[in-house]
């Protein structure tokens, strides 16, 4: 039973589909899942940060650098999965103090889909460095109250994202950045 129900929970998120008469198997990857689940996190990650930037706490400022620092850590470590994990809770502690109760539940099945994509960007991603700039660009401006400023610092990080996924299964660019 407990397989089942998890079975279940990943199909409910689209990582999983079922099979008539064979089981369950992962969902394969496609450039236009892709699209759909950025376009979405563009969306609903915009709105988030955007409101989060409007009322961000010191905490909530504390909080997400020592997330940045153990990141960076965990990165130079070779701690894959714990960078993944402080990865994940910077962006979710940035939607959370967003205030919204739907937001950051409507982002959690987006974010668990594209991750299987964002791994495979990796590689290409650049060094660590740049990518712990662009997350303070983020940081900074929900830090000064900046809401258009957030927003632009997280699409111009989503659509690098996305466009190297895209770039990796062989297709042109899906989004522009307009920062």
């Amino acid at each position: 039973m407990p397989v089942r129900e998890a079975v279940r929970q990943l199909e409910s998120l689209g990582l999983v589909e079922h099979v008539p008469h064979r089981g369950a198997r992962v969902s394969e990857i496609s450039i236009e899942d892709l699209r759909d689940t950025y376009e979405a996190r563009l969306a609903l990650e915009g709105l988030a940060v955007r409101r989060a930037a409007e009322r961000f706490s010191a905490e909530e400022g504390a909080a997400a650098s020592r997330r940045l620092l153990e990141h960076a850590r965990a990165s130079r470590e070779g701690e894959l999965q714990r960078a993944r994990a402080v990865h994940a809770e910077f962006h979710l502690g940035l939607y959370n103090a967003s205030g919204s109760q739907w937001l950051p539940r409507l982002i959690r099945p987006l974010w668990e889909n594209s991750e299987r994509y964002r791994i495979a960007s990796l590689p290409v991603r650049g060094s660590l460095e740049r990518r712990r700039r662009e997350h303070q660009r983020i940081l900074d401006a929900c830090t000064a109250h900046e809401p258009e400023r957030a927003e632009a610092a997280l699409r111009a990080h989503l659509v690098l994202t996305a466009n190297l996924v895209a770039k990796r299964m062989g297709h042109p660019q899906l989004f522009v950045d307009r920062s």
